[in-house]
């Protein structure tokens, strides 16, 4: 009868671990849902040298690409820009989070406190001005500077936390202007209290001709891109011959529109739930079947 009963314990185990292991398993078993879905992307932003390389690659390019640009004086990178620019001064136009400033070390506070995003806590972390600059990117804005190129830098940090981001960049050596304001916050105006920059984009274009963009979001080069996963790769096909001439992308494995476009922006949704939706997006080798709870 032991014997029996210990047969039985172990196919039982068996069968218990498959699950686990099974991606419902792992969905609704967790412990730290939050931490499972990002603990690779926040130590790849911070540990990779990949990382490091793709970006200066990045900022080295764009340098390459802003001389061509002011040589060009027809050449304009904002679509905003619908109207003749020759006759305006230069200017870049950069995004802050994960183009110019690496926020992951909140990100791995939220790691280990399986905390999804909230404005307070995120706030609070902009207000340290702890952020670092992403490599390649403090080089990139000093030498457009010293070009004669004004750099404009357009974040969806909200105005609250303006003044302690403007201290965290020039803490960096990031080039400021001290007569005019070319950091461009969310709700900075009462239009401006959305998410999608165009409005920004807009302002600058009516007074710069302007020659790149950088970003780390779809949103941070054109509107639109709150949208499904085939409108946004719509999207990139639509500008195609934009992307590594007068846009430049910047790698954030760790959120943004992608994330969002996962789950039909719907951030309501419980952890598993959300966890699920990822999961139905994999993609998998063609007649993949997965293993049932009972095999192992």
């Amino acid at each position: 009868m032991r014997i029996i009963v210990a047969i039985l314990l172990l196919g039982i185990g068996f069968v218990v671990g498959a699950y686990f292991l099974s991606e419902r398993g792992v969905i609704e078993e967790a412990p730290r849902p939050y931490a499972l879905e990002i603990l690779n992307s926040v130590l790849w932003m911070q540990t990779a040298a990949e990382q490091t390389a793709l970006t200066r690659q990045t900022y080295r390019v764009g340098q390459r690409m802003l001389d061509a640009a002011l040589a060009d004086p027809s050449w304009t990178a904002a679509v905003e820009q619908t109207q003749d620019p020759s006759g305006l001064p230069p200017a870049v136009i950069l995004d802050v989070d994960e183009t110019v400033l690496d926020n992951s070390s909140f990100e791995a506070q939220r790691i280990l406190e399986d905390g999804l995003f909230e404005t307070e806590p995120w706030n609070d972390w902009c207000r340290l001005e702890e952020a670092l600059p992403i490599p390649g990117s403090v080089e990139f804005t000093r030498y457009a500077a010293e070009k004669g190129v004004a750099v404009f830098y357009v974040t969806n940090r909200r105005h609250e936390v303006e003044e302690a981001t403007r201290r965290n960049l020039e803490k960096h050596g990031f080039p400021l202007d001290p007569e005019e304001d070319t950091l461009y916050t969310r709700a900075e105006r009462e239009e401006w209290d959305d998410s999608d920059k165009s409005g920004r984009r807009a302002d600058i274009v009516s007074r710069y001709r302007v020659l790149l963009l950088f970003g780390d979001d779809l949103n941070d080069f054109v509107s639109g891109s709150r949208a499904s996963l085939e409108e946004r790769n719509a999207l990139v096909e639509e500008y195609d011959g934009y992307w590594g001439s007068r846009w430049f992308m910047l790698p954030n494995p760790t959120y943004g529109g992608w994330e969002g476009a996962l789950t039909e922006f719907d951030y309501a949704l419980e952890p598993a739930s959300r966890l699920r939706r990822k999961y139905d997006h994999l993609r998998l080798p063609a007649g993949y079947r997965q293993p049932s709870a009972g095999s192992h």
